[in-house]
C-alpha cells in the first residue's frame, strides 16, 4: 500500500478532512509500544487512546482544511492514518461530514493498479 497520495491520483494535502472528522478518530489500535512512544506526547490525547483533537481537528494537522494541510507527525503517524486512502469509505465519510466534494475522488482501486 502506498504511504502517500500521489497528486496524479488525489492530493491529500489539499484536503485534511480525515484529520478533522471527529474527536474520537483516529484511535490507536494496531500500534506497538515503540510506535506509540515515537509520537510526541503533545499530540497524544490525555487518555492516550488516540491523537489529541483540538479546535475541531487532530493536533498534529497543520495548515488550512480544504486548501493546504500537512501532518506534523507524518513519519510516525498512527496506523489508522496510514490506512486511510483517497476515495475509501472513511475518506468519503469525512469529506461529506465537512461538506467537501466526493465526486473528484478516485476509486480505491486506483491505489492498487
Amino acid at each position: 500500500m502506498l504511504e502517500t497520495s500521489p497528486p496524479e491520483i488525489f492530493d491529500c494535502q489539499t484536503c485534511g478532512a480525515c484529520c478533522a472528522y471527529q474527536a474520537d478518530w483516529p484511535r490507536f489500535s494496531l500500534e506497538s509500544e515503540a510506535q506509540l512512544a515515537a509520537i510526541p506526547a503533545k499530540f497524544v490525547a490525555a487518555d492516550e487512546s488516540g491523537m489529541k483533537f483540538e479546535n475541531g481537528r487532530c493536533a498534529a494537522l497543520t495548515g488550512e482544511l480544504g486548501k493546504h494541510v500537512g501532518c506534523g507527525v507524518y513519519a510516525v503517524r498512527p496506523q489508522v492514518c496510514r490506512d486511510c486512502m483517497p476515495g475509501d469509505p472513511e475518506c468519503r465519510m469525512a469529506r461529506k461530514a465537512l461538506g467537501f466534494a466526493v465526486d473528484d475522488l478516485p476509486e480505491p482501486e486506483a491505489w492498487w493498479t
